[in-house]
């Protein structure tokens, strides 16, 4: 039904609102009311008048009758009606609708005629299709059975509140909302099932409307109105799919006008702290929404993942944290590096981290302590997944811990470039994992070795302890000969690489193909191969040529410790040559040496003996084994 425009207010010169007709529907006369009878009364709405007359009003108005007979003075002429819903705006048009005049009745003022005319009590009562039974009938035929108009309604109610509620107007449009919401819900189920049986299908059929396009017009509503119509609606039995998205939709129109550029200059404001607490105030409704927490839930990580992010930097509860902690948790099998970089809340600190690596170490524990009785979706499992062994290569349980994995050494990695990282929380981080969420420690030492690059200062006992985290065994080729070389690790890792290396190809040349130290892990994973085909496809030529190149490597790589290990020594050597050089007792030292040694000589002569330095005879041990004899016996 159109809007169809009946005027316009003016004010006078008196200061009293008059109806002027507006240019599409002007009239001979000038001023409204239309008549030749002065006004009697003069209603006051806030700073507006009506100069208008008693009887029109009291034909249909209990509460203006009821306040003319309870005045004591019979000539009363003035009244103030500020408390009517609507304000002025209202009163004109119920004052319209008491002199006769046809009003239209929308889905703007609806919601304000229907409050109107139960503030001004205008009944079946007085007069029969008085304003409420109007407004009444427009709302049954209109606005309950549509979703939209409902809505629309709805959110003009946000300004109306007490009499909206008095009147049950809001409980009733929320339930509809609910109703129509479900009822559409079981029509495109339905629908759907007829598509999938062409026999039934019937001509004609209109597109399928998508099913959360009445869910986007939510937004224009207050929080505690959404609130109230999301609970109903998940009481009627909507999906936890569409619920999620109605969630998504209005947090993003809600938060998005709440963003500070740069909160290092307002922080501490009026400003700044009126939107952190809009903020909370949000967040925390959100999550209090969010649909039942399951590994299997609807809500994306994505999504989750800005709530906890806007929950940090609003300093929402802890409670509102933990809850959207353990939801990340039960899905992190499902994130990405984006979902879990989480910037730390330290405005104001300068030496503060980049990153809260609190909440991540949470959430991983989270994951790694999970148990079937977590979730609701483990109880009522399909055939084909009782057959895995769940801890096996090939069950979900295992392929999300490896998935898990992955993300924490890539996590590890970003967060070894922050400065202000303490080494105990990336030492905590590093050592979380079990020793089988890992098929191979390559990300790990590769951010190992990033944090011990930033970190030059680390102590030797927490540099061995972040070290030990890496299972030499696990290291690819590559790696080994990169942790060989380098200088940041301890000596005994770079040892432990060489010796893992040598076994390997020890054993790879006995046919062994790695049996020492992946043991169970070959038993139980195939290695992976460019060509998709398992180590046994490989022939005995290739694979002892390779091993052969293996060798030549590793022999290459000892042979430069080797080097560099001599060429220590020889320094070594030298300052401490330098040192007995530059000591003054040098001189004396050798004049001794030189004197010791001629009387040495001597003796050794006067004995038939050769002089020191020089080797011994045939006579010289001859004689010596003489004396050996002759002083035995």
């Amino acid at each position: 039904m159109g809007v169809v425009t009946v005027g316009e207010l003016k004010t006078s010169i008196s200061g009293k609102r008059s109806f002027r007709p507006s240019s599409t529907i002007r009239h001979a006369a000038t001023e409204w009311p239309i008549s030749d009878v002065s006004s009697d009364v003069t209603i006051e709405i806030g700073a507006s008048s009506f100069a208008l007359h008693k009887f029109p009003l009291v034909s249909r108005s209990g509460r203006i009758r009821r306040l003319l007979i309870e005045a004591k003075d019979a000539t009363i002429s003035r009244m103030n009606l500020s408390l009517i819903p609507g304000g002025p705006e209202a009163f004109e048009l119920a004052a319209k609708f008491c002199y006769g005049i046809n009003i239209e009745i929308t889905l703007s003022n609806v919601a304000m005629l229907r409050c109107a005319a139960h503030f001004l009590e205008m009944t079946e009562e007085f007069v029969q299709k008085n304003l409420e039974a109007r407004t009444e009938a427009y709302l049954k035929d209109t606005v309950l059975p549509n979703i939209s108009n409902s809505i629309s309604v709805l959110h003009r109610c946000e300004c109306l509140s007490p009499v909206s509620e008095e009147i049950n107007l809001v409980n009733r449009l929320i339930n509809a909302i609910a109703n129509n919401a479900c009822k559409e819900q079981l029509a495109s189920g339905l629908l759907k099932l007829d598509h999938n049986f062409p026999m039934k299908t019937m001509p004609n059929i209109e597109p399928e409307t998508p099913s959360d396009w009445w869910g986007k017009s939510l937004s224009v509503l207050n929080l505690e109105f959404f609130q109230r119509v999301l609970t109903a609606v998940k009481s009627k039995g909507l999906k936890q799919d569409m619920i999620s998205k109605i969630l998504i939709n209005y947090t993003h129109n809600s938060l998005q006008g709440l963003v500070i550029r740069d909160p290092h200059i307002v922080r501490g404001s009026l400003l700044d702290m009126e939107l952190q607490k809009k903020q909370r105030v949000i967040v925390e409704a959100m999550v209090s929404l969010l649909p039942t927490q399951s590994r299997r839930s609807s809500v994306p990580m994505a999504f989750l993942s800005s709530l906890l992010k806007t929950a940090i930097a609003s300093s929402a509860s802890t409670s509102c944290r933990s809850d959207l902690e353990r939801r990340i948790g039960l899905q992190l099998d499902q994130a990405i590096l984006e979902d879990i970089l989480i910037p730390a809340n330290s405005y104001g600190n300068n030496h503060g981290t980049m990153y809260d690596t609190e909440s991540i170490l949470r959430i991983f524990s989270i994951f790694l302590n999970l148990d079937e009785d977590d979730d609701e979706d483990n109880r009522i499992r399909d055939e084909s997944e009782m057959a895995y062994d769940f801890d096996s290569p090939g069950s979900p349980k295992q392929s999300s811990i490896l998935k898990v994995s992955k993300l924490l050494d890539t996590y590890l990695a970003e967060i070894a470039l922050d400065t202000n990282l303490l080494p105990s929380k990336f030492i905590a981080l590093a050592e979380l994992l079990p020793d089988h969420a890992r098929i191979i420690s390559d990300g790990l030492y590769r951010a190992i070795d990033i944090f011990l690059k930033v970190h030059p200062n680390i102590k030797d006992s927490e540099r061995y302890r972040l070290c030990k985290t890496i299972d030499c065994q696990k290291l690819s080729q590559e790696a080994c000969s990169h942790a060989a070389q380098n200088e940041r690790l301890p000596v005994q890792m770079a040892v432990q690489v060489l010796y893992f290396e040598q076994i390997r190809l020890r054993n790879a040349m006995n046919g062994g193909h790695n049996q020492f130290f992946f043991g169970t892990i070959n038993s139980q994973f195939p290695q992976r191969s460019s060509s998709g085909a398992g180590s046994g496809a490989i022939s005995p030529r290739d694979n002892y040529a390779s091993v052969r190149r293996e060798n030549r490597e590793l022999k290459l790589e000892v042979a430069r410790m080797r080097m560099r290990l001599t060429d220590l020594e020889k320094d070594h050597v030298s300052m401490k040559q330098e040192l007995v050089r530059s000591h003054p007792a040098n001189k004396i030292f050798k004049s001794f040496t030189k004197k010791l040694s001629k009387q040495l000589n001597s003796l050794f002569r006067i004995n038939n003996l050769k002089p020191i330095g020089s080797k011994p005879n045939a006579e010289s041990r001859f004689l010596f084994q003489r004396r050996r004899r002759h002083s035995i016996s």
